[in-house]
């Protein structure tokens, strides 16, 4: 078979062509260039970032003090608690405004990391077992811990505070170190 142009070969024959020595010499292989004479545009991507959790608080997280509750029937805290931990952190020389009151009961799917990426916390007071975000490691109950930039005190639940003295001394004693 004569073909004119080698390069329509390949549209003709799907198959492997082997050249015989005579037609080797009449066989010149297509070149390719390498000189782009048009600019092809870049393909842009969106990027699509996860939104981040939003957290329902009270204060202001001024000093990036975070107080962790869990009470299923307040939006926040019960109002004699929270002045129970007002004149505590009043006499610690801190305000509402310093600080960030965060109810665990109405965040199911709020984890440890989630919230430290959030609140940025330097000291963080977990008032009763159930205020333990998930996925925080356990912690020595009533005593100060630094756990890595934060100091972390897991106490009494108010409710259990608000009971018996020896529970609001032993609470007290802990918030001086903090």
């Amino acid at each position: 078979m004569k073909v004119e142009d080698n390069n329509a070969l390949r549209f003709i024959l799907q198959d492997e062509i082997y050249l015989l020595n005579d037609d080797k010499t009449q066989y010149s292989a297509p070149t390719i260039s390498t000189h782009v004479t048009e600019t092809i545009p870049a393909i842009s991507t969106p990027v699509i970032e996860t939104p981040r959790p939003t957290f329902n608080y009270l204060g202001s997280n001024k000093k990036n003090f975070l107080v962790l509750v869990n009470y299923a029937d307040q939006e926040f805290i019960k109002d004699d608690h929270l002045a129970a931990l007002e004149s505590v952190l009043s006499r610690l020389g801190h305000s509402r405004e310093d600080i960030a009151i965060l109810n665990l009961a109405k965040l199911d799917w709020a984890d440890h990391g989630a919230i430290l990426e959030h609140f940025t916390p330097k000291t963080m007071v977990i008032l009763g077992q159930k205020a333990r975000p998930s996925g925080m490691s356990n912690l020595k109950f009533n005593q100060v811990e630094k756990t890595g930039p934060i100091n972390v005190l897991h106490t009494f639940a108010f409710d259990e505070m608000m009971t018996n003295v020896d529970n609001k001394k032993a609470f007290w004693e802990q918030m001086k170190n903090l």
